[in-house]
């Protein structure tokens, strides 16, 4: 929750490579529609050519009637303070909303699970598969959106509170819940309409349902990874640049994100800190030709090609 920013394309991202060098920290890692939902607790099925992010998927203990699990109810929230600032992530700049605006948009959701499940978003809060929640480029954090998914007429009220996806093409990234209610889990995408909502829009009442207990949902998952170690400043090499953020927050969801699309990055992707802003990277490579092909590789999997970055 894939997971989630207008572009000015690639010249910020390139700025970013070519700024004046400043000492550096860098921080290692930390089809056919679906029947309709029933009461029962969902089985997996993965569709030949669909499916979800490697190490990705659905939980070992889902609960039970996720179709009852009630959509998420817009109300007024003061926006993060951090979270809708511009940022660049892939020759793209981004430029989020920073008040309520009424916003129609139709292309392709995706979703993501318990890969993430209890991992921070871009608002601070962690990911809850099991919630209703999605992942938006530019939406303000928070806020909620309607999605409708065309193809059955299903329609779900999610709360945005991360960024993504940042997959060409991608609108929406939505929960494991969500994803499920609108009939898309075994296909891994669809085609949807999606649709702000302001807080006081009247709503259909959806069915009444005992919510599980949210501190329940990661009380068995592993304790978080101790903070990075940060590694030597004199790191060189011919690195590939995906994103640049002023808040590490951000940086680091962005990262999280990336891992999910690109997970033959391995230790490679990392974020770079340079004064105040942090960069996300893979590399080093031993060669701008490496570096190229590394480029390429993401081109063909995100339909856009990153920066490189010498130092």
């Amino acid at each position: 929750m894939n997971r989630h920013f207008a572009p000015l394309l690639a010249c910020l991202l390139a700025a970013c490579g070519s700024v004046p060098r400043q000492p550096a920290v860098e921080r290692a890692p930390s089809a056919a529609v679906p029947p309709a939902p029933t009461s029962a607790k969902p089985a997996w099925v993965l569709k030949k050519g669909g499916g979800y992010y490697q190490d990705d998927g659905p939980g070992d203990n889902a609960p039970d009637k996720l179709d009852a699990i009630p959509d998420a109810v817009p109300r007024e929230e003061p926006l993060h303070r951090f979270a809708n600032n511009p940022y660049s992530v892939l020759g793209r700049d981004y430029v989020p909303l920073r008040s309520h605006q009424d916003l129609k948009e139709k292309g392709v959701a995706s979703w993501y699970g318990r890969k993430f499940h209890g991992q921070k978003t871009s608002s601070g809060e962690r990911y809850d598969m099991y919630g209703m929640t999605a992942a938006h480029p530019t939406l303000p954090i928070p806020s909620y959106a309607r999605v409708t998914n065309p193809a059955n007429g299903r329609s779900v009220v999610v709360r945005v509170n991360d960024r993504g996806p940042f997959h060409a093409g991608r609108i929406i990234d939505l929960s494991y819940t969500a994803a499920w209610k609108l009939g898309y889990i075994g296909t891994g995408s669809t085609l949807v309409e999606v649709e702000s909502v302001r807080p006081g829009t009247t709503m259909v009442a959806a069915a009444p349902a005992e919510d599980p207990d949210p501190i329940a949902r990661f009380a068995n998952l592993p304790e978080p990874p101790p903070p990075p170690t940060p590694l030597p400043a004199e790191a060189r090499g011919t690195f590939v640049q995906l994103g640049a953020f002023g808040n590490p927050d951000n940086a680091e969801a962005f990262r999280a994100h990336v891992a999910r699309e690109l997970d033959w990055a391995g230790d490679k992707l990392r974020t770079q800190i340079a004064g105040s802003l942090h960069r996300v990277q893979i590399g080093p490579y031993a060669s701008r030709t490496e570096a190229d092909q590394a480029a390429e590789k993401i081109r063909l999997a995100l339909g856009v090609k990153p920066a490189i970055v010498v130092r």
